[in-house]
């Protein structure tokens, strides 16, 4: 069974040519989605229960806020934020 084109309401068979590439077209998209591995459902699921990250990271800002020995052992980032803080207090 020939394919046909939909030409401003014409309708007009594939050439030859036009055939075989779609058939080329249709083979790769059947061996690609073939290849597509699921993504297990533990994954949606923690992506939808997990708070944001600017959640997290504020969660980690008051774990080491509150910590002297993680404040010294992730000084930089305590102290990036640390300043950004200090910055712009809350009112």
């Amino acid at each position: 069974m020939s394919r046909h084109h939909n030409i401003n309401g014409n309708i007009v068979p594939f050439t030859a040519e036009e055939e075989a590439q779609r058939d080329a077209e249709e083979a790769a998209f059947a061996e690609a989605q073939a290849n597509i591995i699921p993504t297990p459902a533990y994954v949606s699921q923690r992506k939808s229960a997990y708070p944001s990250i600017g959640d997290q990271l504020d969660m980690l800002w008051h774990t080491m806020d509150k910590d002297n020995e993680l404040q010294h052992k992730f000084y930089d980032f305590y102290q990036t934020i640390k300043k950004v803080k200090v910055a712009h207090p809350k009112k």
